[in-house]
C-alpha cells in the first residue's frame, strides 16, 4: 500500500479544527492529485436534523466532509468552516472521512430506543463522490440501514452508485429506498466549468438509466438552476427531454441560493467566467441568499409545462421557493429545507 508508509502520529499539518472532528491521520496519494483525505474516528453516524415540517427526514448520514465534486455554488462549503478550514479551495481539496462511520452507524441502529425512521444520504456532501472509491463506506452503511429495517434515501452526482445497485436493488426488498440523481446542466462546457470535478452530464443520464433498468424508480434534482446560465426554455426544454427519455419517475426544479461564503465564492467564478453577469447577479440577489419571489415565479410557470409535456411529475415536487439550510447544532451537518410551501419532499 502506499500509504502504509505514513505514521499515524507523524506531524501532518493538519489544521487544528480537525482535531477536534477526531482526526486519526491525514494522507495523499498519486490516485488523487491535490487532495488530502483526513481521516477520522467519528463518535456519531447519525445526525438528527432540528424539528422542520418542511423535512421529510429527521435524520442524515454523511460519510465524508468536503467534496471533490468542486461545484461552485455548493450550499454546504460553510461547513468547512467549522474545521478551521475555508469554504472554497479547501473544501474542494481537504476530504474528511469518516472511516468507522458502518460500524458505528450499525450500532446506533441496534439501540431499542431506534425508531427505524427515514434516514438521507447525501444531504451534506456527495456519498458518491470519487472518494468513496478508495474507502467504500457506501456499502456498509446500506447494509446498516436494510438490515436495521431502517427505510433511506440517497441522493447523488456520483456515477460510483452503479457500483451498488445490486446492494441497493436487495435493500429495496427490505425497506423503502429512494434514489436521486442531480442533474441541473445539460450543457457539457457549462457543466466543465461550473461542476469540475462531477461526472458529465451524458454520464449521469446512463446512470438513470441504469437505476431504472435495475427496477428502482429515480427522480432528478434539476437543482440549481442558475440564472441566466441555466433557465431558458432550449436549455431546460433540452435537459427534461433527456432525463425523460433515460426513464427518471420525475423531477425536482428550484432555483440556486447563495448563502453565507459560498456566495463570494460563486461570484468570484462568476466575475472571471462571465463578468457581465455580475450586475445582474447583484440586482437579482442583492444582500440576500436567495432569489426574488418573482423570479421564483417565473421560473416555475417555464418548468410547469416541461415537466408535464415530458411526463416528469410523478412523485416529485416543483419547490415554490428557494431552499434554505438547517445546521445541525453539535457537528455542522447542512442539508437542504424547502421554504414553506406545498408538500416539499426531496423525493
Amino acid at each position: 500500500m502506499r500509504w502504509d508508509g505514513q505514521a499515524v502520529d507523524a506531524d501532518d499539518g493538519a489544521l487544528p479544527g480537525l482535531e477536534r472532528a477526531g482526526l486519526v491521520r491525514s494522507v495523499q496519494t498519486p490516485e488523487f492529485d491535490g487532495i488530502t483525505f483526513h481521516e477520522v474516528l467519528c463518535k456519531s453516524a447519525l445526525n438528527k436534523m432540528p424539528e422542520e415540517p418542511q423535512l421529510p427526514f429527521r435524520f442524515t448520514v454523511n460519510a465524508f466532509r468536503g467534496c471533490s465534486h468542486s461545484c461552485r455554488y455548493c450550499f454546504a462549503r460553510p461547513t468547512h468552516e467549522y474545521l478551521d478550514l475555508d469554504a472554497g479551495r479547501d473544501f474542494d481539496s481537504q476530504i474528511v472521512v469518516k472511516t468507522n462511520v458502518a460500524a458505528v452507524l450499525r450500532k446506533e441502529l441496534g439501540r431499542r430506543s431506534w425508531k427505524r425512521e427515514h434516514v438521507a444520504l447525501g444531504t451534506n456532501t456527495d456519498p458518491y463522490q470519487r472518494a468513496e472509491g478508495r474507502y467504500r463506506l457506501m456499502p456498509g452503511i446500506i447494509r446498516a440501514l436494510a438490515e436495521s429495517a431502517t427505510p433511506f434515501s440517497i441522493l447523488t452526482k456520483g456515477t460510483l452508485l452503479r457500483r451498488d445497485l445490486p446492494l441497493l436493488t436487495l435493500a429495496a426488498q427490505q425497506v423503502p429506498v429512494s434514489i436521486g440523481v442531480s442533474l441541473a446542466i445539460h450543457d457539457p462546457d457549462l457543466q466543465k466549468s461550473i461542476e469540475p470535478g462531477t461526472p458529465t452530464p451524458k454520464a449521469r443520464l446512463d446512470l438513470i438509466r441504469a437505476i431504472t433498468d435495475a427496477g428502482l424508480p429515480c427522480n432528478v434534482m434539476v437543482a440549481p438552476v442558475i440564472p441566466f446560465l441555466t433557465d431558458s426554455v432550449r436549455h431546460l426544454d433540452g435537459l427534461l427531454e433527456s432525463i425523460a427519455d433515460a426513464g427518471a419517475s420525475g423531477v425536482t426544479v428550484f432555483p440556486m441560493h447563495l448563502r453565507g461564503s459560498t456566495k463570494g465564492w460563486f461570484m468570484n467564478w462568476l466575475s472571471t467566467e462571465h463578468p457581465a453577469l455580475v450586475r445582474q447577479y447583484r440586482q437579482l440577489y442583492g444582500r440576500a441568499a436567495y432569489v426574488p419571489p418573482e423570479y421564483t415565479s417565473w421560473l416555475k410557470q417555464r418548468v410547469d409545462p416541461l415537466v408535464d409535456r415530458y411526463g416528469l411529475g410523478g412523485a416529485a415536487n416543483h419547490r415554490e421557493a428557494g431552499q434554505t439550510e438547517a445546521v445541525e447544532p453539535d457537528r455542522g451537518e447542512l442539508v437542504g429545507v424547502g421554504r414553506p410551501g406545498p408538500a416539499l419532499t426531496l423525493f
